[in-house]
């Protein structure tokens, strides 16, 4: 590693940079994760220069007025300024971007460094040090800029391209994983299709893919999409449904290539097909069961810490702070009418958080448990879409994902859409319909980048209501 950094004989460089990935690949995971502290510590950039050069740039005496404006007189006296200025940026970039460079031009390069970023970001979760996040962005930065859309092939997946090829795509299906090669056939067949982007540099492997269905409506459940057939002719279909979109390289995450994709493919459909008329996703909640549980749990642990603190003391709890009502009067008393004959004592939040939790989810196969869980778990889901936020922005790492790509609105809570462990597991089995219109994609991904405002059809505002 050291020597691919510090060495300047350009035709060494190829058998240093191949000797280097060859080595890092066969490291364990253990000796990968020294081997990155070391990049991310020692390989830094030198603060002490950094200083040094600062002090030195801020002790020149501007030569035209206090904003240094550039006239022909002052070319001379400016040519400090211009070489303590060059010596700094030179200054702030680490030491461990020579190697990056190197890499991304080194045949391979650029999937090691999407390997490398992977395990740097599997390495943070282990050691959240400051060296290996700043060694983590100056990376991240230096991919969104090899990766810019320019240098991106939009691909039309086909069951006629290379087996593997085809093989990524079943291996890297992340939302609703292949079943069988009949089931790819059908995903890639009429009334279908896929789409991903490849990059020269790495070839033959989609970095994210996105698969569409060719409907009459938005479809309300994922069987709708997956197992419904025949599919109808393409000429009747006036809906494009997106309802998969995976990336291929964990590396590459937090970099938003769908932004770029999910607008190509829209023009690319309606060029194509220009009767359809309607783009819209059938997408996944993964949060949602995970924030609810939390929640219904650190409720159910405050109501009980205030009932045994209720002790003729009339000092308010301080648990009463984070108190709320998850469930109106109605709800509860509904609860504890339809589903508490054998749970004296408990509360309605109590009721709930066990179903919730029974194994192999018993709840969902009881008609009458779905019939009283129904509203509530709707009305919960889209207050968590619409209103729950993460640094101002929607909590759900999906609807984040497409209201910043320019979704016009969230248009449908569809329920049990999704009956696989999977689904009960992420979402209760609830799906969320998003739509985009072509003309207002940069609008809404704009409007929601400044403001973190969610448009959402009013049947879900009434839920939340």
């Amino acid at each position: 590693m050291h020597t691919a950094i510090s060495m300047n004989k350009t035709e060494l460089q190829d058998n240093v940079l191949s000797d280097f990935s060859e080595g890092y690949y066969g490291l364990s995971i253990e000796d990968r994760r020294e081997l990155l502290m070391v990049l991310a510590k020692e390989y830094d950039l030198n603060r002490t220069y950094v200083r040094d050069l600062m002090k030195q740039y801020l002790g020149l005496q501007l030569p035209a007025g206090d904003k240094g404006e550039i006239g022909v007189e002052d070319d001379g006296s400016l040519s400090t300024f211009y070489r303590t200025e060059k010596h700094l940026r030179h200054a702030l970039q680490p030491t461990y971007e020579v190697l990056f460079e190197r890499l991304n031009t080194h045949p391979g390069g650029l999937k090691f460094l999407s390997v490398l970023r992977a395990n740097i970001l599997s390495t943070i979760k282990e050691h959240n040090i400051p060296s290996l996040r700043a060694l983590d962005s100056y990376l991240k930065e230096k991919l969104i800029t090899w990766l810019s859309p320019a240098a991106l092939e939009l691909h039309h997946i086909t069951w006629d391209d290379p087996a593997s090829l085809l093989e990524k795509i079943v291996a890297y299906e992340a939302v609703h994983p292949i079943s069988s090669l009949l089931d790819l056939k059908r995903r890639l067949g009429v009334g279908r299709r896929c789409f991903g982007y490849l990059h020269p540099a790495i070839p033959g492997e989609p970095l994210i893919f996105i698969e569409v269905a060719l409907l009459k409506n938005v479809a309300q459940t994922i069987q709708e999409v997956l197992w419904d057939d025949p599919p109808i002719l393409e000429c009747d279909a006036t809906c494009a449904l997106f309802y998969s979109i995976s990336s291929s390289q964990p590396g590459l995450a937090g970099i938003n290539l769908g932004k770029f994709l999910i607008k190509r493919v829209i023009e690319l459909v309606k060029q194509d097909m220009p009767h359809i008329c309607t783009f819209a996703t059938l997408s996944p909640i993964p949060g949602f069961m995970s924030w609810l549980i939390s929640k219904l749990a650190s409720q159910s642990k405050l109501a009980e810490a205030e009932t045994i603190d209720m002790s003729g003391s009339s000092k308010e709890s301080t648990g009463s702070t984070f108190r709320e009502d998850v469930l109106t009067a109605e709800e509860e008393r509904e609860v504890l009418d339809k589903l508490g004959e054998s749970t004296s004592g408990k509360t309605g939040i109590e009721i709930i958080l066990n179903l919730l939790k029974s194994p192999n989810h018993e709840w969902s196969k009881s008609d009458r448990v779905l019939l009283v869980l129904k509203p509530i778990l709707m009305r919960l889901c889209a207050r968590y879409l619409l209103q729950e936020k993460k640094r101002g922005k929607a909590l759900d790492a999906v609807a984040n994902f497409h209201l910043q790509n320019g979704a016009v609105v969230v248009e449908r809570l569809n329920w049990m859409a999704d009956r696989s462990e999977k689904g009960l597991s992420q979402s209760s089995g609830i799906m969320v319909n998003y739509m985009y219109r072509l003309d207002n994609i940069e609008e809404n991904a704009q409007s929601y980048f400044s403001s973190g405002h969610v448009n959402a059809a009013s049947d879900l505002w009434r839920l939340v209501e």
